[in-house]
């Protein structure tokens, strides 16, 4: 049913059940995971000085999101596959979705919030929206925790 799964991640514990779930799923059917970070430009268009650093900070961020679903995955016999690209959050997990053929996407429903995050909440909603592939939301433990 799922042969490629794509599992968008900003490296939170928010975002770790989606992990987990996807994870599952990959081991379940078969599928290869891809592992997507996604650097959201929109939220440095506007700044002037040090979106630079800021930009790369979170590339090197982004690799280390990937590399801790790398892990999980390959622990769990499951073959993955990762990238971390700069965009508009929604528009680039859409994107890479058609692109690269995916069946699935899991994602959280909300991820960090603050300066130099996104709300994935927001981009989760929008991925639903517009995403051509069915996207399951996983809702996060602490999420439930503050309920």
């Amino acid at each position: 049913m799922y042969d490629k799964i794509l599992v968008p991640t900003d490296g939170s514990a928010a975002s770790e059940g989606a992990v987990e779930h996807a994870i599952e799923l990959a081991k379940q059917y078969g599928a290869t995971l891809h592992a997507l970070y996604v650097i959201d430009t929109g939220a440095y268009s506007a700044m002037e000085v040090g979106s630079d650093i800021v930009v790369e900070a979170l590339r090197e961020e982004g690799n280390q999101a990937v590399d801790r679903v790398v892990e999980e995955a390959e622990a769990a016999g499951v073959t993955v596959e990762t990238s971390v690209q700069t965009g508009i959050a929604h528009r680039t997990i859409v994107q890479y979705a058609a692109d690269e053929g995916v069946d699935l996407v899991v994602m959280g429903t909300h991820g960090r919030t603050g300066v130099g995050r996104f709300l994935l909440g927001s981009v989760a909603e929008k991925v639903v929206r517009t995403a051509e592939v069915p996207v399951m939301t996983v809702r996060s433990q602490a999420e439930e925790l503050e309920e």
